[in-house]
């Protein structure tokens, strides 16, 4: 060993080996004990050789072994001779690679590397600081500062209606509807660290809210308009109400839709709905049916009053501006037979003969020939009158 070959004759721990009374010679224990093969006193001493000593390592695995027993530890198979593990020795070089690799390893904590889909919320002892949007970003490394990255851009769908407890809704008529829904919503952009910090559970928060919102909703709605004309309206209601009371928890939470996938009556009830709906279809033909024939009728009914509308003032614009002409003739006549009243009554003597004789046959004598001819009067009648020429 390293000590005996220093230091012939002591242990190393400086103690008397070569005290010959106390218990050995150059192979005395360490303890100043006899070891296995000597007797103490000088009968194990003057002149014994180096191999009767035992070697300080096994003397070392035995007082562990003892040790190990003590504590309960049962020692299972102990070590070999000499063959104990040992720490390696590095050196200054080692020492300051592992160093490097440790502290790299620390620093690669403040690296962050954000996704398009993605927002990444930066906490300083566990207090947000920023948020930080997609690319390659920096901050203190832990412990000091963590992120957590936030998956902003996924579409989260969440259905309502699955159980009888959450599907049957009392409306404004006190009727019962049978309603199965969907909501549509993703991660708040603007401030998706309330998303992380204010909501222990979104899909509960979001169920229970927009439950809540769609039986409100229902309760002001009648049962007809809901399984009928209404759905759209009641979609876009439940969705800005579940929108305003989300905004009010500070949720991170943005609403994209609400879609019925089922509206119906209760099951026991749903085919009397049934014939209702369909008489009501019917209905709603017919009167569809009269307001086209209305359409018809109507403008055809005042196009003909109008006709004859437009026909009497033409016959009263008429009648009026003959009646001014005349007016306006006898004036002209009045005047020019003031003028000269011997003319006008002959003119107007001539004027009337020409319009009763040129409707009749006539006949000129000229008494100043001094001779009267013959007339066939029963011939001028004939021609006078007219051939019949009706149907016998």
């Amino acid at each position: 060993m390293p000590w005996e070959e220093n230091n012939k004759g002591s242990g190393p721990w400086g103690g008397g080996g070569g005290g010959k009374g106390s218990g050995g010679g150059e192979g005395g224990s360490p303890w100043n004990r006899p070891g296995s093969g000597g007797s103490g006193g000088g009968s194990g001493g003057g002149g014994g050789k180096k191999d009767e000593s035992p070697d300080l390592e096994e003397q070392m695995r035995r007082m562990q072994d003892r040790f190990r027993q003590r504590r309960g530890g049962g020692g299972g198979g102990g070590r070999r001779k000499g063959g104990g593990a040992q720490m390696p020795n590095l050196g200054p070089l080692g020492l300051l690679v592992i160093g490097g690799v440790v502290v790299l390893s620390w620093l690669s904590t403040s690296i962050v590397i954000v996704d398009p889909t993605q927002q990444a919320a930066v906490f300083r002892f566990g207090k947000w600081q920023t948020n930080f949007g997609p690319g390659l970003h920096f901050h203190l490394p832990a412990p000091i500062e963590s992120h957590t990255l936030i998956p902003v851009e996924r579409r989260i769908e969440t259905r309502l209606g699955g159980t009888a407890e959450e599907s049957l809704m009392l409306t404004q008529d006190e009727n019962i509807v049978d309603i199965q829904f969907s909501v549509f919503w993703k991660v708040d952009t603007a401030n998706p660290e309330n998303f992380l910090l204010n909501v222990r559970d979104p899909t509960l928060t979001v169920e229970q809210v927009a439950e809540s919102v769609m039986r409100e909703v229902v309760g002001k709605t009648r049962l007809q308009n809901i399984i009928t004309t209404e759905r759209d309206t009641v979609q876009q209601a439940v969705a800005a109400q579940t929108q305003a009371l989300l905004n009010e928890y500070r949720t991170g939470v943005e609403i994209l839709s609400v879609q019925i996938d089922k509206s119906d009556p209760p099951q026991q009830v749903i085919e009397a709905f049934n014939d209702v709906n369909v008489a009501e279809q019917d209905a709603e033909t017919k009167t569809n049916q009269a307001t086209q024939f209305a359409n018809e009728i109507v403008p055809q009914a005042r196009g003909t009053a109008q006709r004859l509308l437009q026909e009497a003032e033409a016959y009263r614009d008429r009648v009026i501006a003959d009646a001014g002409g005349e007016a306006s003739r006898f004036d002209q006549i009045y005047e020019e037979y003031r003028k000269a009243p011997r003319v006008t009554r002959e003119r107007m003597y001539l004027e009337t003969m020409e319009r009763v004789l040129g409707r009749t046959d006539k006949m000129i004598l000229d008494q100043d020939s001094g001779a009267v001819p013959y007339l066939p009067l029963e011939r001028t009648r004939r021609q006078a009158t007219p051939p019949n020429t009706g149907d016998q």
